[in-house]
């Protein structure tokens, strides 16, 4: 029988839930068979009637779900919980210690502290606590990863990364829209605004493709949004262990942008360069070999990057295939500890509970720095 999972969050006129769910399907990597879907009984009740959901099993709130679901002899597999950054760790700390293994939408938590007091409980019941980092998803980013740690770009001595949108320009959180005014509220969003919505995904993808520690960091935070209490803009001067440099720029503000992601990472022996527009090709340079465009589904590729890939070349792969290998990874997780089966590099992969504490630490120490004018922190 294959795995079920419950969802907490995701209802009637939530975005990323249905994302969650299309990626899931993606691959029949698990069947929906439970939630706790919206903030209030009625709204959380309508969308279970819309998926489809039993009776029994379609909660008024994700307390009720953590109650009485472990009861249940076929009780879910694991809890993907796409709520407000602000109620992550109530959430997900109840989950874990009803014996629930967990997926959880970036950032992990809107502390250090709780980040790492989940990693704690996570790590002591010996449950997957997974991040849906979605990029380092994309089998061109696992390739880029490979290439590092094989060596062949040599020391690494510069890092960038770019993450650029234009949907909050004008404050449109005050007319109401939902995507952008739990965002662009403290008590839902955290310390960060941009920095914790894509700032994090960022940070992610420089560490996951590098490996390379953060040893300090100088940034400057802006709400160019008239009223804005969060940032809305970022700019961030890295120090690596190790004496690689980076730098990584982010916003919410850039008019024209839709969804803008590029990264550059230098050896002094190569290097490559990815964009999210073109997500399916790697630019790949060597002092010795010139430069060569690698393609997804080519010949040659590294192992993670193959266990990544779906189609034959010339048939494009885009972000629900990277969201999906995400939950591929969480599968082989759960199945190897249901059956002991080997965990592949799709498991291997998946971000896990260090990656939340470093998200967290990283938003943190950004701010750190941008109220002490850039001090170096």
């Amino acid at each position: 029988m294959g795995l079920t999972y419950a969802m907490i969050g995701g209802g009637i006129g939530a975005f990323i839930g249905e994302v969650h769910r299309k990626a899931i399907a993606l691959d029949n990597t698990a069947s929906l068979v439970a939630g706790a879907l919206s903030s209030t009984p009625e709204k959380s009740i309508e969308s279970a009637k819309q998926l489809g959901l039993p009776e029994d099993r379609s909660y008024g709130s994700w307390q009720e779900l953590v109650e009485h679901e472990p009861k249940r002899k076929d009780t879910v597999d694991f809890v993907v919980i796409v709520t407000p950054n602000g109620t992550h760790f109530e959430i997900a700390e109840a989950c874990l210690n009803a014996g629930f293994n967990v997926v959880i939408d970036k950032p992990m938590t809107t502390t250090t502290e709780e980040a790492r007091e989940l990693a704690h409980l996570a790590n002591e019941k010996g449950l997957v606590c997974a991040l849906t980092y979605t990029y380092s998803g994309y089998p061109m980013i696992r390739e880029a990863a490979e290439l590092v740690r094989s060596g062949t770009l040599g020391k690494i001595r510069r890092v960038e990364v770019n993450y650029i949108q234009g949907w909050l320009a004008e404050s449109i959180e005050k007319t109401g829209q939902k995507q952008a005014s739990w965002r662009m509220d403290p008590k839902q969003a955290g310390a960060g605004g941009a920095l914790g919505d894509i700032g994090t995904h960022a940070e992610h993808l420089a560490s996951f493709v590098t490996g390379l520690e953060i040893e300090a960091l100088s940034a400057e935070l802006t709400s160019f949004g008239e009223g804005r209490v969060l940032d809305d803009d970022a700019m961030i001067r890295i120090r690596y262990a190790g004496g690689a440099k980076g730098s990584i720029s982010v916003s919410q503000v850039c008019i024209g942008e839709e969804n803008s992601i590029s990264l550059g990472v230098f050896g002094d022996k190569g290097s490559v360069r990815w964009s999210h527009d073109n997500p399916n090709d790697l630019r790949v340079s060597t002092l010795e070999g010139g430069t060569r465009l690698v393609t997804r589904g080519q010949g040659g590729l590294s192992e993670r990057a193959a266990a990544a890939t779906r189609t034959p070349p010339g048939h494009p792969e885009g972000y629900l295939e990277a969201f999906a290998n995400i939950y591929r990874g969480v599968a082989e997780l759960v199945n190897a500890q249901k059956s002991g089966s080997v965990v592949g590099p799709l498991g291997q992969d998946v971000p896990g509970p260090a990656a939340g504490v470093d998200g967290m630490r990283f938003i943190e120490r950004v701010i750190e720095s941008s109220v002490s004018d850039g001090k170096w922190v």
